[in-house]
């Protein structure tokens, strides 16, 4: 089973997006990482960025986003509702599959020093990672927020940081790392503008004034919208499910004549917390989730579902999306090849590097699928440049430029990606089970032919670069690169049709 954390950081705007597309940008500059979500708020100035990945590449990816926005944010100017301390305010590591609690308590203490090291940022640890039993609140370690620590920090030892010097940053403040079960961040808007009643409620519902054990929560006002939140975090949505919430906020909001106006989650929730809550109000009796509809056809949906977008008028998916498509199917042929290989009689010898080419393709299929959506993301950060207005044509030049270059880095890594996979589908075409060869030879193809798609897509993004140096110097890692993929696939053909009897 391979190891998925997911990273869940906070950072402090929620008003401009080109700063929160850097941001997710510098996200994307790592291997094997799936972005899966990003939620801005203007009232709150908050952005919550929602990505998965193994351990290690959780780890970078926090950091070179730490790094961003630390460049990009400046706290001295920031001003919203939700408390904060950080650029980056908080950064929780929560275990998904195949990784302990503990392991997400390591990571979180390993980018807390390296944050503190490389960055000068002083950093707190909460929840599961605390070290102090008054920081596993969250709510206590932001106390006074930004403007209150940067003299706290330093007079009061209680406030002295986790790693770092007990001193914060001048513009980027502390940031806060931890390890946590999945949290849903849960909204009631309430349908009046008095902010003290949002307030008395959440004192009413949160754990700390005798609510709900696993309930945080304070009252915001919401400009916006006219009305008054209740901001909720459901630490543990199957101890103290979202229904139970929602009703004692409606009981209390009647208490003062008031009613719910809505209510919103932010960022990703767990499918079980919606479907609890659909139980308890519909009263279904023995209900499965396997009767629900799309649980029983993802895969269909999806794909009909892209195969309509790559057909539409639109730019994007196009054949940057497609050949990671393509890719993906390859790698995919080729791990069906090793499981048919694996645990059968007679394949005993081949049993132990079956298993690890196996663990390398799993990877592979999941980064292949992730990069058609990374390359609509990218060829969409291309077309936003250009709608720069040519007077402001400095910055004009230097956002198509960089959009560019970041463009033509997607492919570069199909073609990387392919090229890594056709390395595995010799011993794999040489090895797997002969019934299945015919599979490892068609997923060759499928990798080859990703390989020629993603070198096409390299040459048309880095056709209008004004950095001739730096277009000079893909262009000549392209070619080498499909050049090799011609190599790999011409064995692999060899191999197959040799074992085939042809």
């Amino acid at each position: 089973m391979p190891k998925i954390v997911e990273c869940v950081p906070n950072v402090s705007e929620g008003r401009r997006k080109e700063v929160i597309d850097k941001i997710v940008s510098s996200i994307l500059t790592v291997p094997d990482i799936f972005l899966l979500d990003t939620e801005m708020n203007p009232d709150h100035n908050r952005a919550v960025i929602t990505f998965i990945g193994e351990p290690e590449s959780c780890l970078e990816a926090a950091f070179r986003l730490t790094k961003t926005a630390s460049e990009l944010i400046d706290l001295t100017q920031h001003k919203g509702e939700h408390p904060r301390i950080g650029a980056t305010d908080v950064i929780p590591f929560v275990p998904i599959s195949g990784v302990t609690m503990e392991e997400c308590v390591e990571l979180a203490k390993r980018l807390g020093k390296r944050i503190a090291d490389e960055l000068g940022i002083p950093v707190y640890l909460y929840e599961q990672a605390a070290t102090r039993p008054e920081r596993v609140d969250l709510a206590n370690i932001r106390r006074g927020e930004f403007e209150g620590l940067r003299t706290e920090i330093k007079k009061e030892p209680a406030r002295a940081p986790d790693f770092g010097k007990p001193e914060i940053h001048p513009t980027a403040g502390a940031t806060i790392v931890g390890a946590r079960f999945p949290l849903i961040a849960y909204n009631i808007n309430l349908a009046t503008t008095d902010l003290e009643i949002a307030k008395k409620i959440a004192k009413a519902i949160r754990y700390k004034d005798g609510g709900f054990r696993y309930v945080k929560a304070l009252g915001f006002e919401i400009k916006e919208k006219g009305c008054v939140q209740v901001s909720i975090n459901m630490t543990n949505y199957s101890q103290t499910p979202l229904y139970r919430v929602f009703e004692a906020v409606k009981r209390e909001a009647k208490r003062y004549g008031v009613s719910i106006k809505e209510s919103e989650i932010v960022g990703l929730c767990p499918k079980n917390a919606l479907l609890d809550s659909a139980i308890y109000y519909l009263q279904l009796n023995s209900f499965s989730p396997t009767q629900i509809l799309e649980n029983r056809l993802p895969v269909t949906k999806s794909l009909a579902s892209f195969i309509s977008e790559l057909s539409s008028a639109s730019p994007t998916p196009g054949g940057g999306a497609a050949s990671a498509l393509s890719g993906c199917i390859g790698a995919a042929l080729l791990l069906m090849a090793a499981n048919l290989t694996i645990g059968k009689k007679g394949q005993e010898a081949v049993q132990e590097e079956m298993k690890e080419i196996k663990n390398k393709l799993d990877l592979l299929v999941s980064r292949f699928y992730n990069l058609m959506e990374i390359d609509n993301q990218a060829f969409n950060r291309v077309i936003e440049a250009y709608k720069i207005p040519k007077e402001k044509k400095e910055e004009r030049d230097s956002a198509i430029e960089e959009a560019l270059k970041g463009a033509a880095q997607v492919p570069l890594e199909v073609l990387e990606k392919a090229v890594e996979g056709l390395r595995l589908a010799k011993p794999t075409a040489e090895k797997c089970n002969k019934n299945s060869v015919s599979d490892a030879g068609c997923g060759s193809n499928f990798l080859f032919n990703a390989a020629q798609g993603a070198y096409l897509n390299i040459l048309t993004n880095l056709l209008s670069l004004r950095d001739k140096e730096y277009k000079s110097n893909k262009e000549k890692i392209a070619k080498g690169l499909l050049q090799e993929a011609k190599e790999w696939q011409k064995m692999v053909e060899e191999i197959v049709l040799k074992r085939m009897g042809s």
